[in-house]
């Protein structure tokens, strides 16, 4: 019998970004003239949120089935999008107020069914200063997580179908990151009280089509894979990967995922320009072309589970139980 992983890798050396950064920088200064912002990145917003609204809207009266399958096929590239949107907020790429940026998100939260943008704003900042700590990356499933899904096909389907669960049972194991502030508080409110105006105003299929969308986007779908591409060791010793196929259009290249890391104040936007101007740099490290072709691997493939990611014992003077 084949013994599978029952721990994550561990590495004594510091994440790769900030070393490839530097070397970048040293060869082609010029990649600083791409740090920006893209305020038409709130245009999009608008837009999206109102087509996801008026597709709500339109599925009121009609099955529940019928809101399943149109979440399946749209709401939930929409809501992906919506998600990428939440993250060039988290990043400042939007406008250069963070007041700004944080109610521009919350914007996108409305048709997600549930508060996620600010949360995610403070959780993924850490992430980019401390990926691979076990008590500061929510990135990292937990060890009861792990042991619970294991590595097959039936395990690792249900993690990705409730994915956003999961992901809302992780910030006990990170306590040196604040939960709740005022903005959570907003956020809270904004979000379930216009789930509840929905509700009343529309009836329950408009709510089932936004919570669907959730949970398709992010989860056991095609786009789902966005979570793997990023940090699982499908390559190891590679711990970072980026994925270069067609999904980044409606995704708006967020699966440029190297050069955010190296680059995160480059917004969506001019992400392609880093790897065309330094194509040294990424030409030579294991990308990805098909998320498709990723989430299958991942589902079946028992030598891959969540314990595929590496995971760095002692950062900034934190030691790891």
């Amino acid at each position: 019998m084949i013994k599978r992983e029952r721990d994550f890798k561990y590495s004594d050396g510091p994440e790769p970004h900030k070393e490839r950064t530097r070397a970048i920088l040293k060869d082609h200064p010029d990649i600083r003239e791409l740090i920006s912002r893209n305020e038409l990145s709130f245009f999009i917003i608008l837009l999206i949120v109102g087509a996801q609204i008026s597709v709500s809207i339109l599925l009121a009266r009609e099955p529940w089935w019928l809101a399943l399958i149109i979440a399946w096929i749209f709401g939930a590239f929409a809501n992906h999008t919506l998600f990428v949107l939440i993250h060039e907020c988290a990043h400042n790429l939007i406008f250069k107020s963070r007041t700004a940026n944080r109610i521009a998100s919350i914007l996108c939260d409305l048709p997600m069914s549930i508060p996620t943008a600010i949360s995610f704003r403070s959780y993924h900042l850490k992430h980019h200063s401390f990926q691979g700590n076990y008590f500061l990356d929510a990135d990292l499933s937990s060890r009861w997580e792990a042991k619970l899904i294991g590595s097959t096909f039936i395990g690792k389907s249900l993690w990705l179908l409730f994915f956003p669960v999961f992901q809302a049972l992780r910030p006990p194991r990170l306590k040196q990151i604040e939960f709740m502030n005022g903005w959570t508080v907003v956020n809270w409110i904004a979000v379930f009280g216009f789930d509840i105006l929905m509700i009343y105003s529309f009836g329950w299929i408009s709510f089932l089509y936004f919570a669907a969308s959730l949970f398709f986007s992010i989860g056991l779908h095609p786009l789902g894979a966005r979570w793997i591409q990023e940090h699982f060791l499908t390559y190891p010793p590679q711990e970072t990967y980026s994925y270069y196929g067609i999904l980044n259009i409606p995704a708006l290249n967020v699966g440029y995922h190297n050069e955010h890391h190296d680059f995160p104040s480059v917004p969506w936007n001019r992400l392609p320009e880093i790897k065309k101007r330094a194509p040294e740099f990424y030409n030579n490290i294991i990308s990805h072309r098909s998320w498709t072709k990723l989430l299958l691997k991942f589902i079946f493939d028992p030598d891959l589970s969540l314990y595929s990611r590496m995971v760095r014992k002692n950062r900034e003077g934190i030691e790891e139980a």
